[in-house]
C-alpha cells in the first residue's frame, strides 16, 4: 500500500468531523424551521363600493372620506357626491380615479387609531363597522371611549388578531370584509347578532322541549344570518308549523333549518355566504312567543346544536356539524 503524503492526510476529512458537520446542518435546518413564523389565513377581501351602493360600508366609507378632508355627508348613500370624492381622493394620492373604492383605494383610506384618538371622523367609521358586527351599544359619536374599546378587543381576540386595542389595517380589513358575525376561521358565523340573545349565553345549551333543536328568543325583527355557505330554499309558510321558514343546503352537506321567521331576504335557490342577511326573525306558525327555531339535519336526521350554537357565540371554530350528537343536547 503506498502511504498518504502528509497533503492528503492534512486534507481528507475525519469521520468524526463529518458527523459534527451533518449534525451542524440538521440543527440549523430544525431551527430555521421551528423559529419560522407560523403562517397566518388569508385575510378577508376588501369590500367593493361604488355608485349606487348603501349600507354601513358605504357610511365607513364617507366617514373616512371626511378624515381626508373629503366634503361629503355621511348618509350611507354612494351618491354622486361620495363618487366625486373618491375620485379627489384617489387622484391625490396617485391612484386609478374610477371613482371604484377596491383593494388599493382601502389601503389608503384607512387610519390606524386606538383608545383616545382624536381623529373623530376616522372613528366613527370604526363604530359603524362594530356595529355591523353586532356591537350595538358602541355610539357612532367618534370617541374612542370605553365601549368603543371594549368592542374592538373582544372583535380581536374572536378574530385572533394582535396589536391591542389599536385599530390598524388588518384589523379594518376584517371589520369591512369579513361577513357580520363571523368566528376567526370565517367558515360559519352565529346565526343572530350576539348581544340579541334574549335569555343570555346559557339560554344557547338549553334542550329543545321534544327533540334535538334550538329555541332562541329574540325579539321580532331581529337579523338571522345563514351560518355556512350554501344554498337557501324556502319552505314552511304561515299555515305550517314552522311558520315562515329558510333552510340552508350547506357546501358541508348539512341542511340548517330557520322557523317562525316575520320575513326572508333571500329567494328560494339564493347562494350564501357565512354571515349573509338571510331573514328577520318573528313569530309565525306554531310558536308561543317570538324566537327563532335553529335545527341541523344530518342525513335527514336531526342533530343537537347546542354546543356548534356556543362556539360560535364564543368566537371560537365550531366542532364539526357531522360529530354532534343525535341525542342528549343539554351540553
Amino acid at each position: 500500500m503506498i502511504p498518504a503524503s502528509p497533503t492528503t492526510l492534512a486534507t481528507r476529512p475525519s469521520a468524526r468531523s463529518i458527523r459534527t458537520l451533518v449534525t451542524f446542518v440538521l440543527a440549523t435546518l430544525l431551527f430555521g424551521m421551528l423559529g419560522a413564523a407560523p403562517a397566518h389565513a388569508a385575510l378577508p377581501a376588501w369590500p367593493l363600493l361604488q355608485k349606487g351602493a348603501t349600507g354601513n360600508d358605504v357610511a365607513s366609507l364617507q366617514f373616512l372620506l371626511r378624515q381626508h378632508g373629503g366634503a361629503v355627508t355621511a348618509n350611507a348613500e354612494f351618491d354622486v357626491r361620495t363618487r366625486s370624492a373618491v375620485i379627489a381622493f384617489q387622484e391625490g394620492q396617485g391612484l386609478s380615479t374610477d371613482g371604484i373604492v377596491g383593494p388599493a383605494t382601502w389601503t389608503e383610506l384607512v387610519i390606524s387609531v386606538a383608545p383616545g384618538s382624536p381623529q373623530t371622523d376616522a372613528v366613527r367609521a370604526l363604530q359603524f363597522q362594530l356595529r355591523e358586527h353586532g356591537y350595538r351599544t358602541v355610539a357612532t359619536d367618534g370617541v374612542f371611549g370605553q365601549a368603543t374599546t371594549t368592542a374592538v378587543e373582544d372583535y380581536k381576540a374572536r378574530h385572533r388578531l394582535t396589536g391591542g386595542t389599536t385599530v390598524g389595517a388588518t384589523t379594518w380589513q376584517h371589520l369591512l370584509g369579513s361577513p357580520p358575525g363571523s368566528g376567526p376561521l370565517g367558515t360559519y358565523a352565529f346565526v343572530i347578532p350576539r348581544e340579541d340573545v334574549f335569555d343570555g349565553r346559557e339560554s344557547l345549551l338549553w334542550p329543545h322541549h321534544d327533540y334535538p333543536a334550538s329555541d332562541i328568543a329574540v325579539d321580532i325583527g331581529t337579523p338571522a344570518y345563514a351560518i355556512t355557505a350554501g344554498t337557501a330554499r324556502l319552505n314552511g309558510g304561515l299555515n305550517d308549523s314552522c311558520g315562515l321558514g329558510v333552510a340552508i343546503d350547506g357546501d358541508d352537506g348539512v341542511r340548517y333549518q330557520y322557523c317562525h321567521l316575520d320575513s326572508r331576504a333571500v329567494g328560494d335557490g339564493t347562494r350564501v355566504t357565512p354571515g349573509q342577511l338571510i331573514a328577520r326573525t318573528g313569530n309565525t306558525g306554531n310558536s308561543t312567543g317570538p324566537h327563532l327555531h335553529f335545527g341541523i339535519f344530518r342525513q335527514g336526521n336531526s342533530v343537537c346544536p347546542q354546543q356548534m350554537l356556543i362556539a360560535l357565540y364564543d368566537g371560537l371554530a365550531p366542532p364539526s356539524p357531522w360529530t354532534l350528537p343525535e341525542s342528549g343536547c343539554t351540553s
